[in-house]
């Protein structure tokens, strides 16, 4: 029986060896069916080694996350669709209301070249006659010596083509295709920029077949290979980088596409985390089901963000190529599109601008790029290597104006209130001249770093007569500029402080004690009231530039003698009497006060606010400029003396339109006449003296050479105000702080002045300058500097003076009655000029509206009021040299005084 069992159990065991371990019987000595349990099984488990563990156990992890991922985008695919539909219900990019300057204006006898020409078509965005893609906004075809232009269904004029032709650079005449010889012709305008954004970013639309050729590679090379592959997400580049992610153990590694990318500039923000990543994917899923790759690029191009330019943001391709290169985006180059792909990476770290080098290598880095995707060949990312960076220059102020087009946006405001502008993309045509503001913009750049080191070398200067080891700090001044037509008041150019980045504050608005610069409006008062005939109070005739005026240290009582006004000369010299003539070209203050007292205060105040300068009051500090007045003011204001007396109120648009060129506006200029134009040239004949040989005699010295008429002022501020025949400008400097600038204007203003001048005079359109032509009534006479009366031979040193017909000296120079004046006197034009010859009254034209005399009018002592509101001037008692030389004051000697001819002291 042993035997048998034991047989038994080697029997079952073999069978349990040949079944695999799946016998179905029963365990030995216990009757009961015995385990399906084998190799790695215990008890009815399994029984596993580690490595097989690990690898179901990271299956399983896998497998749940997998869920919850797909769990978690199903989720967000789900909410933002409805997102994104929404979004996309409404234009991606609202389009902006597009800023365009003045149109060019091409006439006969101008200088202007060919080529000069079609690099302002192509500036304003026309193209040549035969690309592949025409403007809709005009073409051109060019010979050596001709040009044909043809506008475009979207031209701001009307589609009539013109030929113009040139020799040696100049037109000589601009016929029209219908033969017709044309005496102007007006070029397209040229589009400055877009109104900014709420958040002050702006961007210029561009489609994808604006694109320029190596734009599209340049971007996806180095940002996105598989881009045209893909369906959104780059499961490689997934993979990629993920990898190197944990190996670095941190989030570095980007993986985004083109398409993501767009998801996240569009709908989300920019930090980096994985639910953000996404719903960034899901986002981009829904992109690619509803855009195709072109459109796809070409909202990215319009959307990503490129860097800053001044307090602007920049955005898109379209204008990254007119900030960075100055460029429709259509023109850029090689070296060009891979420098903007580069930048995308980090706008701000590979600014061209400030960071050269990196922006260089990694330009670098996309040229190798673009070779290793086959877009370009390696000669050619060696050519674009070996290019340097061509840069448009940094200053956001100068081809954008963007004091100006501030300004514009606030009248646009104030016209149509919250109309959305922007929204309905309207087209802003503007007066501005985009080279004048280049020029302008340098001419402010240039002169403040004369201003700034005139101040550093002051406090230096000071600190070291102080025996102080440390240099007091120096406020920079600001500044502002102001150039217009004076015959119709467009604005030309603006700028409105030194650096628009660092400060929005327009100062070309800005209220300030106005100085010296409002003293013609005094003198053509004067002139005003000559045309009734009457004379001036203690003048034997009616004013002329011959005067003479008390220069003396004086005290003016007025409101009933309750004020006293003592004003004094800017180096307190005493120059006795003078003619009028010299008291505006050396701009003294005391001569100024006495003739505003002759012709009343009121009447000054009232041809002030008749020209456009409404804080004056009619009290002797008015005289001097002491109320405010604003460089846009002042500018309109000498539009009198500028335009015969017609005043030009300063305007900045001409129409606004519709896209497809419907007109919603347009805006004329206002005008009224203020002045007579025989006023207005007799005091533009003073203003032209001050240039030639006053206080402003240095703009001659500076280079500027053309015929022009001006004034300087001081008074805490520096002030140059001045004008050709087609071009009037207004400088001012001066602290916001309204603490005193210490410089005077012909140092500070004046030089600004002159180097814009000298380069306007230089462009086309203001090339033609011309010669002041008096009106009818007005007889320019030479006249003695001596004896300030007529010049003959025996007077070989004479000037020109201008008069009202009848009022001119009628004696010779060397016929006059007996001239007591002591030798310095005649040598210095001080006294007064002999009594015979002078004409009482002059000749007045018929038709004519006098204006009233001015109260107190009629011959009376000069020392006493014509009525108790009239100032009462106290003279003071000279010292003997000063009765002598008429140019000292209580003995004290004069601090410089000048001749006609020789350099006045400052003003």
């Amino acid at each position: 029986m042993a035997e048998y069992e034991r047989a038994a159990r080697t029997t079952t065991r073999v069978s349990a060896t040949r079944n695999g371990g799946r016998s179905g019987g029963t365990s030995a000595g216990s009757g009961r069916p015995r385990s399906r349990s084998g190799p790695g099984r215990r008890g009815g488990r399994w029984n596993l080694n580690w490595k097989q563990k690990l690898l179901v156990g990271t299956l399983a992890v896998l497998l749940v996350f997998v869920l919850m991922v797909a769990s978690v985008f199903a989720y967000y695919s789900h909410e933002y669709a409805r997102v994104v539909e929404q979004r996309l219900r409404q234009p991606l990019f609202a389009d902006t209301a597009k800023i365009y300057a003045a149109p060019r204006e091409v006439r006969p006898k101008q200088k202007y070249s060919v080529q000069q020409i079609a690099q302002d078509l192509l500036r304003a965005g026309y193209t040549p006659v035969g690309v592949s893609h025409p403007s809709q906004l005009g073409t051109f075809s060019k010979k050596e010596t001709s040009i044909h232009i043809q506008p475009g269904p979207q031209s701001y004029h009307a589609p009539d083509g013109a030929t113009v032709f040139t020799s040696k650079g100049v037109v000589t005449k601009i016929s029209g295709d219908d033969g017709q010889q044309l005496g102007a012709y007006e070029l397209e305008p040229e589009l400055i920029t877009g109104l900014s954004d709420k958040d002050r970013g702006k961007r210029r639309l561009v489609t994808y077949d604006e694109l320029p050729k190596y734009l599209v590679p340049a971007v996806t090379s180095i940002e996105d290979r598989r881009f045209f592959e893909h369906g959104g997400v780059d499961y490689i580049r997934v993979v990629g980088a993920v990898l190197a992610d944990v190996k670095t153990r941190r989030y570095s590694e980007g993986s985004s596409t083109l398409t993501m990318q767009l998801a996240r500039l569009l709908f989300l923000s920019p930090e980096k985390h994985w639910k953000r990543k996404i719903i960034q994917t899901a986002i981009a899923f829904q992109l690619e089901s509803r855009f195709t790759k072109k459109q796809i690029f070409t909202m990215y191009a319009n959307e990503i963000p490129l860097g800053q330019r001044g307090s602007f943001a920049v955005n898109g391709f379209g204008e990254a190529a007119q900030a960075y290169f100055g460029k429709n985006i259509r023109d850029l180059t090689l070296p060009e599109c891979a420098l903007l792909a580069g930048m995308i990476q980090g706008p701000s770290r590979l600014s061209p601008y400030r960071h050269a080098k990196r922006a260089i290598i990694r330009r670098n880095m996309v040229l190798d790029a673009m070779v290793e995707t086959h877009s370009i060949t390696p000669q050619q990312a060696r050519q674009a290597k070996a290019a340097p960076l061509k840069l448009a220059p940094f200053s956001v102020d100068e081809r954008e104006a963007p004091y100006f087009v501030d300004l514009v946006r606030d009248k646009l405001i104030q016209r149509y209130g919250d109309r959305n502008i922007n929204a309905e993309g309207l087209h802003i045509y503007t007066s501005l001249d985009p080279d004048l503001q280049t020029d302008a913009t340098l001419a402010v750049e240039h002169g403040m770093e004369q201003v700034d080191a005139m101040l550093e070398h002051r406090a230096a200067r000071l600190a070291k007569l102080s025996k102080s080891k440390v240099v007091p700090h120096v406020t920079l001044p600001q500044v502002a500029l102001i150039a217009l037509n004076p015959h119709t008041g467009q604005v030309l150019a603006l700028v409105g402080g030194r650096n628009y980045g660092q400060s929005q504050l327009d100062h070309a608005i800005s209220q300030r004690p106005t100085g010296s610069v409002f003293k013609p409006f005094v003198y053509a008062t004067a002139y005003n009231s000559s045309l009734t005939g009457v004379p001036l109070p203690g003048q034997q005739g009616v004013f002329t530039s011959v005067t003479m005026l008390n220069d003396s240290d004086t005290t003016f009582s007025f409101d009933n003698g309750n004020v006293q006004y003592e004003p004094h000369n800017y180096k307190h010299e005493d120059l006795g009497m003078i003619t009028a003539r010299m008291a505006l070209m050396l701009s003294q203050n005391v001569a100024t006060v006495s003739l505003a007292q002759m012709v009343g205060f009121d009447n000054v105040a009232t041809l002030a606010h008749q020209a456009g300068i409404p804080s004056v009051q009619a009290t002797p500090a008015a005289a001097l400029g002491a109320y405010d007045a604003s460089p846009m003011q002042i500018a309109g204001a000498y539009t009198i003396f500028a335009n015969n007396g017609v005043k030009i109120d300063p305007t900045m648009i001409a129409s606004v339109r519709k896209p497809n060129g419907d007109v919603v506006d347009d805006f004329a200029p206002i005008s009224k006449p203020v002045l007579d134009p025989r006023v207005a040239y007799l005091t533009l004949s003073l203003m032209r003296d001050v240039i030639d040989h006053g206080t402003a005699q240095r703009v001659r010295g500076l280079g500027f050479q053309a015929p022009a008429a001006g004034k300087t002022g001081t008074e805490h501020d520096a002030w140059f105000a001045g004008f050709t025949s087609n071009l009037l400008c207004v400088v001012w400097i001066g602290n916001d702080d309204y603490t005193d600038l210490k410089l005077e204007g012909a140092q500070a203003a004046l030089p600004i002045w002159a180097e814009f001048m000298k380069t306007a005079v230089k462009l086309p359109q203001y090339s033609d300058t011309q010669f002041f032509d008096p009106p009818a009534g007005i007889t320019e006479v030479s006249l003695d500097k001596n004896t300030n009366l007529l010049a003959d031979s025996a007077c070989p040193i004479d000037y020109i003076a201008a008069f009202l017909d009848g009022t001119q000296p009628t004696a010779t120079c060397d016929h006059p009655n007996a001239d007591q004046r002591n030798v310095f006197q005649k040598i210095f034009g001080l006294g007064g000029p002999p009594k015979a010859g002078l004409p009482v009254n002059p000749a007045t034209p018929p038709n004519v509206v006098q204006p009233q005399p001015p109260a107190g009018s009629a011959p009376q002592n000069a020392n006493a009021a014509s009525n108790p509101n009239e100032p009462v001037q106290k003279k003071k008692k000279k010292g003997f040299f000063g009765r002598v030389f008429g140019a000292f004051h209580d003995d004290k000697k004069n601090q410089g005084t000048p001749n006609n001819e020789g350099q006045p002291p400052p003003q």
